[in-house]
């Protein structure tokens, strides 16, 4: 395996929204920077798979990346940081060591599944992940689909879904209808995203939607062919091919959490420069509060520019993110799961997919620590990052501790990375 050492004054790990603003910001102002994303792709799970319309946006964004000369180490995965100024990554080709002065954690989210009687059948999926799916030129056509789960993103999904010709039997929202009233409310200052509403209202009319409503079964011999859903103290059985399920997002703090810096209420800690506990690592985006895309590239800019030392250019956007957190956390009271949520699970529900542990197998543990120890929960090819939001929803744990390597690596990967953890970067 080749090992090759690359040094910059910044690198940002995370090639979306946030990640994009953090890097472009930084070159601009001179520094040389290295952009690294584990897809070949750049974009995040919003603009790389259309759940937003990134549209120009986007667009200017890779312009400025491009002109500003920044270092694009697209396929890569940051899996360690065995020092205070050095990530490594594995790609296709070998491994990369990569130096740094500055670091921009840009981590991003992913969706969250609770687990319900019978979720590990075939076509149910997480709702961004059968939109990427389809993006990527998988035929809905014709098929039936029940997106259920909390969130704006399930009508952007639904409507994407409709769009490529399939049939929405129904949008299951958890949320109850006096929460999203009193979220609407909080739109009144955002012209932008009442259009994106009364955008995706027009492509979804006709399209049923149900509040205070969510999956507590699917039913078929092998293979999806219904859902079986509660309404309040009803029961409707909906057949469908397809459930698209997703239950707000979870923060990726993972590799923060590897590198030392402190987390808060399962967000990383940082200040009004997006600076993280560890002096010189920044993180913006999702890992620091869920707050959706126009957030993400606030903060991504204040951090890039703060990580270059142009903290006088980074106060001006204050103003800009303040009013944007304020729609965060409206977004988060709104969406909120609520505890009825938790009994969906029988004693033979499957939480923890990738080892086979069911719900039984984990009430009788108090933590997280010790469920893993005992049942293998979370040591699966996930690594919990599935099944670990599932049970601090469901009993309250918190996954206490990261060890490298953050993600699945290749044995050899981490050979080469140990023998070389002393030695230093290539300039």
């Amino acid at each position: 395996m080749i090992s090759v050492g690359k040094q910059f004054d910044v690198v940002v790990v995370g090639g979306g929204p946030a990640g994009l603003a953090a890097a472009v910001c930084a070159s601009e102002q001179g520094a040389r920077v290295a952009l690294v994303d584990d897809n070949p792709k750049l974009g995040g799970q919003i603009w790389r798979t259309g759940l937003v319309d990134a549209g120009k946006e986007l667009a200017d964004w890779s312009r400025r990346l491009i002109s500003g000369g920044v270092e694009i180490l697209s396929g890569a995965r940051v899996f360690d940081g065995p020092r205070p100024d050095i990530v490594r990554a594995e790609t296709d080709q070998g491994l990369l060591a990569i130096g740094y002065r500055k670091l921009v954690l840009a981590t991003g989210a992913r969706e969250r599944f609770l687990p319900f009687p019978r979720w590990t059948l075939p076509n149910v999926m997480g709702a961004g992940a059968l939109q990427a799916f389809v993006k990527s030129g998988f035929p809905i056509a014709g098929k039936r689909v029940v997106v259920a789960g909390t969130g704006p993103l399930l009508l952007a999904v639904a409507a994407y879904l409709r769009g490529k010709g399939a049939e929405i039997a129904m949008i299951c929202e958890q949320a109850s209808r006096a929460s999203l009233a009193t979220f609407s409310l909080s739109l009144l200052g955002h012209r932008q995203k009442i259009a994106q509403g009364l955008s995706l209202r027009k492509e979804l009319a006709g399209v049923p939607f149900r509040t205070s409503c969510w999956p507590i079964a699917a039913a078929g011999n092998g293979v999806l062919k219904a859902v079986l859903i509660s309404k309040g103290a009803n029961f409707q059985k909906i057949d469908c091919d397809f459930l698209a399920c997703g239950f707000h997002l979870v923060p990726n703090t993972e590799l923060p959490a590897l590198l030392g810096c402190r987390l808060r209420d399962g967000f990383v800690e940082v200040d009004r420069l997006q600076q993280t506990s560890m002096p010189g690592v920044y993180c913006a985006g999702e890992p620091t509060g869920i707050g959706g895309v126009e957030l993400s590239v606030v903060e991504g800019q204040v951090a890039g520019l703060a990580a270059v030392g142009r903290e006088d250019a980074a106060e001006r956007l204050f103003g800009e993110g303040r009013k944007l957190r304020k729609f965060a956390h409206a977004l988060e009271r709104a969406f909120a799961l609520r505890p009825e949520l938790k009994s969906t699970c029988l004693p033979e529900t499957i939480v923890c997919r990738c080892e086979d542990v069911t719900y039984a197998r984990l009430k009788p543990y108090s933590s997280w620590r010790a469920a893993k120890l005992q049942s293998r929960c979370g040591m699966g090819p996930c690594q919990g990052r599935v099944c670990g939001p599932a049970t601090e929803f469901l009993f309250g744990w918190a996954q206490d501790s990261v060890r490298p390597p953050v993600f699945p690596t290749r044995i050899e990967s981490l050979v080469v990375s140990a023998s070389e953890a002393e030695q230093p970067i290539v300039h």
